[in-house]
This record gives C-alpha cells, structure tokens and sequence, in this order.
C-alpha cells in the first residue's frame, strides 16, 4: 500500500513524510468549507483533513505523513481500522445495524457486558451497562449511585474533567472552554483538592503525607459522610493534566468510601483499556472501585461507553430507569470485542508499559535541559510534560501552546491541557513501532530547541 492511499489500516508506510507545508491547499480549501457549514463553537487542534489513519500515523488530504501522539484522544489505542476490528464491524454491518437493545437485544451487548465484567478491577460478581459517551456513562453512574444509597451528594475534585453534560460540566473543574456560559449546573456536586504532587503546597512529600487527611476532613466538614452517595475521580486525571495521585490516595480513599457507605467511582474513560500500562489505572496499587466508567478505548474508535460494578449496586436501579436509543449499539460492540480481542492477543499492557520506558528518560533528559518544563509524569502511554515559567510554578500556556504549534508544523501530532493550558500531553497508539515513537520524539526535542 502507497504512503498516500485513502485506505486506513496497519499497511500503511510507518514514517513521517512531509510533501506540503501544514496545513497544504487541499486541506486548506476543506477548512474554509468547513468555515462555511460546521458551528463556530467546534474547535480542532490541527487544521488538517484526515485521509487515511494507521498504525502510528495520520495521512491527510495534501498526502503528508503525520506521527500520531494523539489517538484521538486515547480513543484508538490499537489503532485505526485494526483488523479485529474491521473484521467484526464488517460481518455486523452486514448483518444488522439496529434494533435498540430495550426493544430486541442482541448477543454483542451481552458479550461485551461479560467483557467489561471480566477485565475490570475486582473479582465480585458484576454488572455492566452501554452507552454512548464518557460523559453519558459518568452521568449514569451518579445516577445509580444515588439510586442505591438514597443520597445525593456527590463528590469531585479539583482539575477533574467528566463531560460536556448538564451534571458532567457540574463535576468538571475548568471554566473555559468547557463550562463558560452553559450555567445553570446541576447541584449537590462539592469539590475536593486534588492530590496534585507538583502543586501541593510544600511539594509532592507533603502532598503524599497530607492529601488524604484534607480531602477527608473537608468532605466530613462540608458535606458529611452520611449525605455523600459518591466520589469520583480519575485515578490519573485526565483534561486537568494527566495528574498522577502519591501512592495511597487511592486506596486510602476507596476505604474511606466503604467505611462509611460511599459509592467509590473509578473514571477510567481515559485512563482505561490498557493506556497506563495495566488494563486499568486502578490496578496499579489494586484499587477496587464500587463503579467503573469507561469510553475511549473500548472500541477502536466507535461510540461506545459502559458502567460496570458491583451487581447490588447496579441492579438497584428499577428496570426502565436506564438506557437510550443507540446505548450498546451493535455495531459498537462488535468493534469492542474487536478491540478487546486486539488487547489481549497482543499484550497491550505491556507494550503501553514499553512505550514508558522509552519516552519518560528522554523527557527527564529534555527537563535537565530546559528549565520550562517543571514537571514529567505520568504512567505507561499516558504522559505529559507541564511547562512553566522557569524557576517558578507559574505556568506558561504560551510557551506550551508554541512548542505544540512547531510539532504540528513539523508533523507531529500532540495535544495540550491542563487547567491553566500549560501541558502537553502524549497519547500515541499503544501499536506505534519503536522507530516511529523515537523519531517523534526527536521532532519534540527540535520544538524545545528552537523555544
């Protein structure tokens, strides 16, 4: 297959190959279309049109090459169009497209149910439900919280991101461009202080030694344990800057849930399926949530999201009182099972874990060299550097938003967040070849050096 085909999948050439400036003229011309037609209120990174994805890259409309650091935001972990995946999709097109589950099921919704209950944290008997959307499954999940424990409160944390709903935009944290303007949001959400090592006051030492005690003490103060119905929170964060937590805050906040009857809520909708090195984030210190919300990576790129916990809990809502339309549409789920097949027969795990062990030295090194970058975390293929002005914590949206800009000129596909706008983080397809993955990050090395 040419570097230049309109067919996605792993033939195509793995390199990066620039035959136009970024954006070219046919993408350009595609841009001002889109100008004329698609609401101004839909933003994108790159002003490029997609032809053709695979492996660790993007083609677009012009013919150039990009490295994909992306995954459209961890969605294609096992990359575009991977074969299970297409196999499956395919037979299920050809067999039905519809029906809506709640009017006549159909086995791949099951199937994918036994997967969820399978692969995620804890051994106890489960329950798992679809739907479309991280933020759909997030706001599920609060609903059957509430429904089980007859309570309404319910806690988040700082820097948190859960969607762009009513009650998700309530539980996200930042303002813009999520949340400004859309009020009125959905009440009984308190914020907690998010066990951020490199933002705590008196640095990650104290943050391990106090977050805890703080987050406790305010939710005893401010709430009271007894109105809570649950917490949420991203085992590593996710739009708030890939935010790893010291070791024992999650479990010690997941005991503190059960010892006083609070749903404890894993959002794993970007942290999930692989992404952080273990099947799910929580794994890594063996933190077992009463609820789990997935998206993203579960289906290779299909609209898909699900809830998965305890079955006391999850079968406690009435019967009726979930669902929605295209929630567990099948052919989502054939790509799911595609997506999990692809997980397990190539150790994902293991090649997130991998991909680690080659980005974080460089950047490490990259940190010795430029003193804008405070702070490297993050764990498996979830990583981020947080740039800030040197000397100080006070962070440099600007210098982040130029290293971003020289990367996409250069054809290197990389995504920002954080609350204040000063993160890069990397998400590449946990299928990426070695070769690709080192040579973008030469192309990042090249962004700092020309800053």
């Amino acid at each position: 297959m040419n570097l230049h085909s309109t067919v996605g999948g792993p033939g195509l050439a793995q390199q990066r190959h620039l035959v136009t400036e970024i954006p070219g003229p046919v993408s350009r011309e595609l841009l001002e279309r889109r100008q004329r037609s698609v609401a101004r209120g839909l933003s994108h990174v790159l002003p490029i049109f997609v032809t053709a994805a695979g492996g660790g890259v993007l083609i677009d409309a012009d013919g150039n090459s990009l490295i994909d650091f992306g995954s459209g935001i961890a969605v294609t972990s096992v990359g575009n169009s991977a074969e299970l995946v297409v196999s499956r999709v395919t037979e299920q097109v050809a067999h039905f497209t519809h029906t809506c589950f709640m009017v006549v099921p159909y086995e791949g919704y099951v199937e994918v149910c036994e997967e969820l209950n399978r692969v995620t944290p804890g051994t106890y008997d489960k329950r798992s439900a679809l739907f479309n959307s991280g933020a759909e499954a997030v706001e599920n999940a609060v609903k059957i919280a509430r429904h089980a424990t007859g309570r309404q409160a319910v806690v988040v944390f700082d820097h948190a991101y859960h969607g762009r709903t009513n009650l998700t935009m309530a539980m996200t944290a930042k303002n813009m461009p999520y949340k400004d303007g859309f009020g009125p949001f959905a009440g009984e959400v308190y914020r907690a202080p998010m066990a951020y090592p490199f933002r705590w006051p008196g640095g990650p030492a104290a943050c391990a030694a106090e977050a805890l005690d703080v987050v406790t003490g305010l939710i005893h103060a401010q709430v009271g344990e007894s109105r809570v119905a649950a917490v949420v929170i991203e085992p590593v964060q996710g739009e708030g800057g890939f935010i790893v937590p010291p070791d024992g805050f999650l479990p010690g906040l997941a005991e503190y849930c059960r010892e006083h009857g609070i749903v404890f809520i894993a959002d794993e909708i970007q942290s999930g399926f692989c992404r952080t090195g273990d099947w799910f984030a929580c794994d890594h210190e063996g933190v077992v949530p009463d609820l789990v919300t997935t998206a993203k990576g579960i289906a290779g790129g299909l609209p898909l999201a699900g809830v998965t916990g305890r079955a006391e809990i999850m079968d406690a809502v009435h019967a009726g009182g979930l669902g929605g339309t295209y929630g567990g549409n099948p052919v989502a789920c054939a790509a799911a099972l595609g997506a999990i097949e692809t997980m397990s027969k190539e150790d994902l795990p293991a090649a997130a874990r991998r991909i680690g062990d080659i980005m974080l030295p460089r950047l490490r090194k990259l940190a010795q060299q430029y003193p804008v970058i405070g702070d490297v975390r993050g764990r498996g293929a979830m990583i981020a550097i947080e740039l800030v002005k040197p000397g100080t914590i006070e962070p440099d949206a600007a210098a982040t938003a130029r290293v971003a800009k020289a990367c996409h000129a250069a054809g290197l596909i990389v995504l920002t967040c954080g609350t204040f706008g000063n993160v890069l983080r990397f998400l590449p397809p946990l299928v990426i070849s070695e070769e690709l993955l080192n040579e973008g990050l030469g192309v990042l090395e090249e962004a700092f050096a020309a800053l």
